[in-house]
């Protein structure tokens, strides 16, 4: 019993250090979603794992209900989850979650189709992702890894890197260590798609300069020829 106490009140610090609009460890407990969705989940994993199918899923169920926060009884799931606001969030059956990780509002950790097995993502540790994403299939997203919002991850994401977009890619690895998922911001994060689509305009511009040089000169040329 001490310690599941030493772990709530890990998990009731950890949402007191991330979020801002925290102001008391007992206005935690009592009226936030994700420590709810948490505290049903970890009930309703233990019946799964002793293969109480249908009443894990009563739990789970009641925990959707209650909390807006879809999580399948069998996802394990790490120490000190923080779940900020959590409406829409779904937590698919295979998904393993480390420690320390910090999931908004939104987030699908989903599969890619109707196998057996292995078919729902891996987070690592501290990794971050930002609100409306989707990371859909079974690979994993390294440690420290942050994932910005709206994104649609389809593949791996390594460790300490920042992955944006429709299909999600890779724009940075971090050269300097990630103490904590919410430092990053989710808004300011490089387009790799824009940043392609300023190369291309560039390039074309390169272009049209050459192509009217060649033009210019093609004309003077048939001047002195007339």
């Amino acid at each position: 019993m001490s310690k599941r106490v030493t772990r709530l009140g890990g998990l009731l610090a950890a949402y007191q250090r991330r979020d801002p609009a925290a102001r008391s460890k007992l206005e935690i407990f009592l009226l936030y979603p994700g420590v709810h969705a948490i505290i049903y989940h970890r009930l309703a994993h233990w019946l799964y794992g002793h293969h109480r199918f249908f009443l894990a899923r009563c739990v789970s169920q009641w925990s959707r209900f209650w909390t807006g926060i879809e999580i399948h009884p069998g996802a394990t799931i790490g120490h000190r989850l923080v779940i900020d606001h959590g409406m829409g969030i779904i937590i698919g059956e295979t998904t393993e979650i480390g420690d320390d990780c910090l999931l908004y509002q939104g987030v699908t950790l989903g599969g890619t189709g109707k196998d057996k097995g292995k078919r729902h993502p891996t987070l690592g540790n501290n990794v971050l992702i930002g609100s409306g994403a989707k990371i859909l299939g079974p690979f994993t997203v390294g440690d420290n890894a942050r994932i910005a919002a709206g994104a649609v991850v389809l593949r791996e994401v390594p460790p300490n890197a920042t992955a944006v977009g429709v299909p999600a890619r890779v724009v940075r690895v971090a050269g300097k260590p990630v103490y904590y998922a919410d430092d990053v911001d989710q808004i300011h994060m490089d387009d790799p798609v824009l940043e392609e689509l300023a190369t291309m305009s560039r390039r074309i511009e390169e272009l049209e300069k050459e192509l009217r040089e060649v033009q210019t000169a093609v004309n003077k040329t048939k001047e002195r020829t007339a």
